[in-house]
């Protein structure tokens, strides 16, 4: 394995997760309503998508990248709609949710990795941020050289992601005991008013990119 391909990847996946955003308050508030599994699989989804999109623009899919950025408008629109989906989902949310729903922690875990999946690919940019970044690491398009390179940049991506999902949920968790209900429904309405924020900019970068 190319130990500096992939370390570099991985830092650069950690940094890119780390960017504070609608992902990252989902994990959080998910963490804290239904606990460690639930918001380290949130941003797994996240960390999936990072990957996907490197590996676009590590192999050099410039096919597969202009198609998505040519829709980078109806993508903004689809991610902004579901961000305010969640945000009015996240808002009228009761604390007692938590118990009632533990007996569907399969569907939990799927609906919590498929949904931030989603809402990270709603992002085509992300392609370019890594092309850029890429680029300025002097790597290039790595597909039409190494596949291998190209592989293990990719992977340590998804492991610099994960690794940064795994940090938060595993920090939050640690403060779940100490939340009550009472505060529990305001980390619930603030984040859902914050995600509803992120939602409507989304919707409006649409609407002025037409």
């Amino acid at each position: 394995m190319d130990l500096p391909l992939f370390a570099r990847g991985s830092v650069l996946g950690f940094s890119v997760a780390a960017v504070v955003g609608p992902i990252a308050l989902l994990c959080i508030r998910r963490t804290l309503s239904a606990g460690f599994g639930v918001g380290l699989v949130s941003g797994l989804g996240a960390a999936t998508a990072d990957a996907s999109y490197a590996a676009v623009a590590g192999f050099g899919i410039s096919a597969v990248a202009a198609v998505l950025v040519d829709q980078r408008v109806w993508l903004r629109v689809i991610g902004g709609m579901f961000l305010v989906y969640l945000a009015l989902r996240t808002v009228r949310a009761r604390p007692a949710e938590r118990s009632a729903d533990a007996g569907r922690a399969g569907l939990r875990l799927a609906g919590a990795y498929s949904s931030t999946v989603v809402l990270t690919l709603s992002n085509p940019m992300t392609i370019l941020s890594f092309a850029g970044i890429f680029a300025g690491l002097g790597l290039g398009s790595l597909g039409t050289s190494s596949i291998e390179s190209a592989l293990n940049l990719v992977l340590g991506v998804f492991v610099g992601s994960a690794s940064w999902w795994l940090l938060l949920a595993g920090l939050i968790a640690r403060l779940r005991g100490r939340v009550t209900p009472r505060w529990l429904r305001r980390v619930n309405v603030a984040s859902g008013l914050i995600i509803l924020g992120f939602g409507v900019q989304s919707l409006v970068a649409a609407l002025f990119s037409t």
